[in-house]
């Protein structure tokens, strides 16, 4: 019987060095910019003057760039080193979120959060290499921490988001840029440089580990669900049409579950009914969530927009596991090909949706959403013996690799 990770004792999470909480807590805001702008959309669009389809490329511009920078972050890293990747990237955080909120436009704001997007990028892509190198326990306690700051991040993001933009949408950046200012402290100050891995990444490396099927396969899979879940981050606040306060409490509920579903509830049906059974049904679940929220009045949108982060949950988790254990390529190359793939999906569907809206009616995003889901579970079951690798027998050589893994989630 495994070990309860939040035991006390010396496998515990809860015991770690100080350079993993700070990683982890700068994980937190990390992933925190993700859903800062949710509760604040319709208030930017307001005061910049803009359409709901120009302030979702804030999403957009955020993702395509974070796509592409999957190419790139394992040549930095396995050349500079963790700890300079890491304060890299939060340095870009920290200039392009504070000039986020001075934007006069919404071009200018899709800019920057471009700008942001690299930072982040560059950050969190690195971030679990550093946790599992530093961490106390083994890799099975830093992943859990890993998970547990990215459920954080997700639940609290559309909380501060709500909190500071119901004065002025341009607060929630300069927050942001003071965190993660926070976060470059700490790290400074606390983590010291990992071993670098023993062969340099190049930026081809990622693309060239896609033509493993299984891992071809995870990938795809991850794009369409990708689609649903961006569909829901970025589409449904104009959907609910309510304020940042309530939009902030309800995505804050929605990134909870998502939480819990994903650190908790994951691991214990992907024991009972193995990983991909649990993952098929979760998409086709999450389809008919979010086809519901379509149709449904607004207390019925309200509860599938919150129903859905536990969904969202434990496909993360489960994609997760499949990026790093599918195929035989190393852990880094595998996930920055892996999230090359499925970024863009997370880029298209905050454009699209109100694009689709527009041309059609309000209902219509969402069973595209839906069909996405549906598309994402059918390459899991057609797909399945790619998809099916006896994980623990790469773990020892996995174990062994140095350098930047994944920003999987």
């Amino acid at each position: 019987m495994a070990a309860d990770p939040f035991d006390a004792g010396a496998g515990s999470i809860l015991r770690q060095p100080k350079a993993v909480w700070a990683t982890a807590g700068a994980s937190v805001v990390a992933f925190m910019g993700i859903g800062l702008v949710d509760p604040i959309l319709p208030s930017i669009a307001q005061g910049l003057s803009a359409t709901p389809s120009q302030v979702s490329l804030l999403f957009t511009s955020y993702f395509l760039i974070t796509a592409f920078a999957m190419l790139v972050t394992g040549f930095v890293s396995s050349r500079v080193g963790g700890r300079k990747t890491l304060l890299l990237g939060l340095a870009f955080v920290v200039v392009f979120a504070g000039l986020a909120g001075t934007s006069g436009s919404v071009g200018e704001l899709v800019g920057f959060r471009a700008g942001w997007g690299l930072g982040n990028a560059l950050f969190v892509s690195t971030a679990l290499a550093v946790i599992v190198g530093a961490a106390a326990g083994g890799s099975a306690a830093a992943i859990l921490l890993y998970e547990s700051a990215l459920g954080l991040g997700m639940a609290c993001g559309p909380l501060l988001g709500a909190l500071l933009g119901n004065a002025s949408w341009r607060y929630p950046f300069f927050g942001t840029a003071f965190l993660m200012a926070v976060g470059f402290l700490c790290i400074t100050v606390f983590l010291k440089e990992q071993p670098r891995p023993a062969r340099k990444t190049s930026l081809l490396d990622p693309v060239r580990a896609l033509g493993h099927g299984g891992l071809a396969s995870a990938a795809v899979s991850a794009f369409f669900y990708n689609y649903t879940f961006f569909t829901v981050l970025a589409f449904t606040p104009f959907v609910l049409n309510m304020t940042p306060y309530k939009s902030g409490a309800v995505f804050f509920a929605w990134g909870v579950l998502l939480a819990v579903f994903s650190v908790i509830v994951a691991p214990r049906l992907q024991q009972r009914f193995g990983s991909l059974k649990v993952l098929g049904g979760s998409l086709v679940l999450l389809a008919a969530d979010v086809v519901v929220l379509g149709y449904g009045d607004h207390t019925t949108a309200v509860v599938c927009t919150i129903l859905s982060g536990a969904f969202i949950g434990v496909n993360n988790t489960v994609y997760t596991e499949l990026a790093l254990g599918v195929s035989d390529a190393p852990r880094p190359v595998a996930s920055a090909g892996y999230n090359f793939v499925r970024w863009f999906a997370a880029a298209a569907a905050p454009y699209f949706a109100p694009k689709i809206e527009e041309w059609t009616d309000l209902h219509v995003p969402f069973v595209v959403a839906g069909g996405t889901a549906v598309a994402g579970a059918l390459v899991v079951l057609l797909r399945r013996d790619a998809l099916t690798h006896e994980a623990e027998e790469l773990e020892p050589r996995h174990a062994a690799e140095d350098g930047v893994t994944v920003f999987a989630n």
